[in-house]
């Protein structure tokens, strides 16, 4: 029997886009396809396909191959300058919408953001934000897509939701691309614990003690499908595991879990410091039999300075979408330690 519904996901290789695809795999009534720029590993659940989502021609080519779309989760993201990050992501956004709105089946499309949304980005701002906070100075691309979606959206027989996590973490390796805090962490202290340093908070003492959260990616799966079958519609929400912290009170976590010693916060660009390590992290994956991975491909340092050298509270406020009927929370104290031991399993890191 035909799944009721098939979820494209733009993205598919991403921190995001694989966690929602994998988790839709497993329940009943989806079938899924993957969409990325890059060719995919074959994966016996989720369906992955090669597409530029920048060519319209391909993009059409390849949507009508995969079949008749239910539901858009759209996670693609490319680095670049702002407004050529704003041109590009409306390029990808208008080409996959229009090309699944062809197959005259689409229901909904999920947008994903986070809390630059909030200009977490340009400094301080109101803290814990809500959904209907005002908005920034532009360009901000999260805007530009929203705005052209909600329009696209009017007088079709498709809706939309806004899904709004902020930092988030999977225990999985993503084939080396997006950004992951946790694997970051556990890379950045099992190089120092080679090198026989103590370890040290590597960002400003301001973000040492400002207050911080994190989503489990496995947690926003969870909450992308209920955007997309339960949410109302045109609502956007935010996503997080449901509690704040310290970098401060997590680090000492942190230090137990690696039995290193803890030494006090020496602010330092990651960026530079770790990009010889290369040759190291080599030699430690033939000492302990990691995985092949490339160092490069582990950690991206510069979004680790800015996340660790942050030095203002960043907390966006879970209580609408709780209202709304999804009321799952994380502990995040209780994540990172499995999420360590994850990447142990799966031999990322010794």
């Amino acid at each position: 029997m035909a799944s009721e519904r098939l979820a494209v996901v733009a993205g598919g290789l991403g921190v995001i886009g694989h966690a929602v695809g994998q988790h839709l795999s497993t329940r009943d009534g989806w079938e899924v396809a993957g969409v990325s720029r890059r060719k995919a590993a074959p994966d016996g659940r989720v369906k992955n396909v090669q597409i530029d989502l920048l060519d319209a021609d391909a993009t059409n080519a390849g949507i009508a191959k995969v079949g008749k779309p239910t539901h858009l989760f759209f996670a693609a993201f490319l680095r670049a300058d702002p407004q050529q990050q704003v041109d590009l992501h409306i390029d990808m956004l208008r080409n996959l919408v229009q090309a699944s709105d062809a197959q005259r089946n689409l229901r909904r499309v999920i947008l994903f953001e986070g809390a630059m949304y909030y200009g977490s980005y340009l400094g301080p701002f109101k803290t814990p934000a809500i959904e209907s906070d005002p908005r920034v100075l532009p360009p901000n691309f999260y805007y530009a897509m929203e705005d052209w979606l909600r329009a696209e959206a009017k007088g079709k027989s498709w809706d939309v939701v806004v899904v709004r996590p902020d930092l988030v973490c999977t225990s999985t390796y993503v084939d080396g691309h997006g950004f992951n805090i946790a694997l970051l962490i556990a890379v950045y202290a099992t190089i120092c614990k080679e090198l026989g340093v103590p370890l040290r908070y590597p960002g400003s003492p301001a973000a040492y003690r400002a207050l911080a959260q994190v989503t489990d990616s496995a947690h926003l799966a969870r909450a992308s499908e209920w955007a997309a079958l339960s949410a109302p519609a045109g609502e956007a929400f935010n996503v997080a595991n449901g509690d704040f912290f310290r970098w401060q009170q997590l680090w000492e976590m942190v230090a137990r879990y690696f039995e290193m010693p803890l030494a006090e916060v020496q602010q330092i660009s990651l960026t530079n410091l770790m990009q010889d390590k290369g040759p190291l992290w080599k030699s430690i994956a033939k000492k302990h039999g990691l995985a092949d991975h490339p160092y490069e491909a582990l950690a991206y340092w510069p979004a680790g300075d800015f996340v660790l050298g942050c030095g203002y509270d960043v907390m966006t406020s879970t209580v609408k979408i709780r209202k709304a009927g999804f009321g799952d929370v994380v502990d995040t104290w209780e994540m990172f330690p499995r999420m360590f031991d994850d990447f142990r399993r799966q031999r990322l890191i010794p």
